[in-house]
């Protein structure tokens, strides 16, 4: 069955809310710097202490979180995405183009440097989608 995982978004705080929230439900916590990333090391030491992923994992739950936001900045409306863990590639591009349909496909489909494919939408009622298969 498809998962959907709540995924937030900080403006530089994502360490301290993750922590706040691990600390009110308790579950595994783990985080990954920009600086952890391949592109990290290229970057000022102070984007590099940015929060490129944060996750909380509980018995019921997973909640993921970031310091990465779109150039605009951090907005009403962009401050949560809905996380899909997608349990196939074909599942994945289906669920994305079923959302995209009279939305704004921002981020297409595209495999990441860990091997996973990733793609982000905003639906069309204004709701922000990320969809992720890990191969």
């Amino acid at each position: 069955m498809t998962r959907i995982s709540p995924f937030l978004t900080f403006n530089g705080n994502c360490r301290e809310a993750m922590t706040f929230y691990h600390n009110c439900f308790g579950g595994e916590i783990q985080f990954q710097t920009i600086g952890d990333s391949p592109l990290g090391k290229k970057l000022s030491s102070e984007i590099q202490e940015y929060i490129l992923h944060a996750s909380i994992s509980t018995k019921h739950f997973t909640m993921m979180g970031t310091d990465m936001i779109e150039e605009q900045g951090l907005m009403q409306g962009n401050a949560v995405s809905i996380w899909v863990e997608c349990m196939s590639k074909n599942e994945l591009y289906t669920y994305y183009h079923k959302l995209a349909e009279k939305g704004e496909a921002r981020q297409p489909i595209e495999q990441t440097f860990s091997g996973a494919l990733l793609g982000g939408l905003v639906d069309k009622f204004g709701k922000h989608w990320l969809f992720h298969w890990r191969t």
